[in-house]
């Protein structure tokens, strides 16, 4: 009964009467805008903000350091054998490309 004294007053004082279920809009218009605002932070902290490049840097193999010489190589142990046979299965592997059209010759 209170309810209705206030909406009466309300209309006396030249102000509307409030739907009650108006802010219920209100309330789920603001939910939907938030939920979008922070799918847009998380999208842009994941890709757009972070581009950077998956691989590791390699500085030693810049161009601008100097070359190491024979002293700073792999040991015997760890270097590729070049004399080694190649499996039937990964010489394609090394065959070398294609070419669809034929070499310019000078």
């Amino acid at each position: 009964m209170s309810a209705a004294r206030n909406a009466q007053a309300r209309k006396r004082a030249g102000k509307p009467a409030r739907d009650p279920r108006g802010s219920g809009t209100l309330i789920a218009v603001g939910a939907v805008g938030m939920a979008a605002g922070i799918a847009l932070v998380g999208y842009l902290l994941r890709f757009a903000l972070s581009r950077g490049n998956a691989e590791h840097e390699a500085p030693d193999l810049a161009l601008d350091q100097p070359r190491p010489d024979a002293r700073h190589r792999a040991p015997a142990a760890f270097r590729p054998d070049p004399t080694a046979p190649v499996p039937a299965n990964e010489r394609d592997g090394l065959r070398p490309a294609k070419l669809s059209q034929p070499v310019p010759t000078a």
